[in-house]
């Protein structure tokens, strides 16, 4: 019998342990990358890359208990390796909901898998049943990653604040500016003036739907992935009016043209793919490329296999240069998606690859300025708040 009872409390804490130390598996087994690096490039690309801004519309790193001041061997990207990598500007994004048995087709709302990584992640218990208090959560880990950075992270929520840092950065390169993005906007939970904390959290990017329908309109991997609702209407309006960018990645196409319907400012989407080079569910059709580019917005192209039919540079320029050629170069951006669960071709050390690739499909020097960094610096200087 006391043998027994040793046993329960030694189970108890080998699955406690277990618990606790998933998270850290998942991160190492769903952030991979093709090759590990070093990434090599040839030295007219090195040479180039040296010299370029470089920014980036999508990562997910602070879904994981990371700490992004420190190196890791695992995963796709932290400070030390977006500074080896040339990242001047990178745009992180908040995950709070994703549905279990995940897919790109059909997804309902009614399951959630970030509940048990936030317990096994021992984020606050607040964050456990609101999905408003994760995003906040990860906001506030982005604040303390800047505070404690000595400078080589600064968050930015206004073209005053980017307009310093591109100065800052323009003296000593080795800096990131980073801004903060919703993946959906389920976290509003239904409550337009949700909108205001995020924003005077710092939020200045909004995904309006990820993966399952929400109550602002639908998803391309939702079950009815219908247009706005009219409480979408409402938030579109109001996201407006805080010179808050509208982020299309995830929209259902009825959603997409409800939006490009009524928006009266750039519009963008921050990571994925294009039908031209990779059909697929989510992946924009010419028509709707055309019609982002035509509000002055841009399209961040993704690094992984759904986004690019490939795990390669290859299949990512590809998507570029189609892009660039349907509707301009000013239009075209990176949007890779690290650590948001995907098989990228390298980490963020490797970003002088996909320069040398630029150089390959015969794009010039001014041009693989604008992709990888100039059109977003552009965009922001033009679109967020003013000070």
């Amino acid at each position: 019998m006391r043998k027994r009872l040793l046993i329960a409390p030694i189970a108890l804490i080998v699955a406690a342990g277990v618990f606790f130390t998933l998270p850290s598996i998942l991160d190492r087994h769903m952030n991979s990358v093709e090759s590990p690096a070093p990434y090599p490039a040839g030295e007219a690309a090195t040479r180039l890359h040296d010299t370029l801004f470089i920014a980036d519309l999508h990562d997910d790193a602070l879904l994981w208990e990371r700490d992004l001041l420190k190196r890791y061997s695992y995963g796709h990207s932290d400070l030390p390796r977006m500074l080896e990598g040339r990242v001047g500007l990178q745009v992180f994004s908040t995950v709070t909901k994703s549905p279990r048995g995940l897919n790109y087709e059909s997804n309902a709302a009614d399951s959630d898998t970030i509940t048990l990584l936030a317990m096994a992640q021992r984020w606050p218990r607040a964050t456990w049943n609101s999905l408003l208090q994760r995003a906040l959560y990860q906001a506030e880990k982005l604040r303390e990653a800047t505070a404690g950075s000595d400078g080589r992270m600064v968050l930015i929520r206004s073209r005053a604040d980017l307009a310093t840092f591109l100065q800052a950065w323009n003296e000593d390169p080795r800096r990131v500016a980073t801004l903060l993005a919703t993946e959906g906007l389920h976290p509003l939970e239904g409550q337009l003036d949700n909108l205001d904390r995020l924003y005077d959290a710092g939020f200045r990017m909004a995904g309006l739907t990820h993966f399952f329908d929400n109550e602002v309109g639908g998803s391309a991997h939702g079950l009815a992935k219908g247009g706005l609702t009219p409480l979408g209407r409402q938030v579109i309006a109001r996201l407006e009016e805080k010179s808050m960018l509208i982020d299309l990645a995830h929209a259902s196409r009825p959603l997409m043209d409800d939006v490009l319907a009524i928006a009266k400012r750039p519009l963008l989407v921050s990571h994925g793919g294009v039908e031209g080079t990779c059909p697929g569910t989510r992946n924009l059709s010419d028509r709707h490329l055309r019609a982002i580019a035509a509000t002055g917005g841009v399209i961040g192209i993704g690094y992984w296999d759904t986004a690019v039919c490939a795990t390669s540079v290859a299949a990512i320029v590809k998507a570029i240069r189609y892009t660039a050629d349907l509707v301009g170069v000013r239009h075209v951006a990176l949007g890779s998606d690290f650590n948001g669960t995907i098989h990228a071709p390298f980490d963020v050390t490797g970003l002088a690859q996909l320069t040398e690739g630029l150089l390959g499909a015969g794009f010039s020097r001014q041009e693989i300025a604008a992709i990888m960094g100039g059109n977003v610096q552009r965009l922001l200087l033009a679109s967020l708040p003013a000070g």
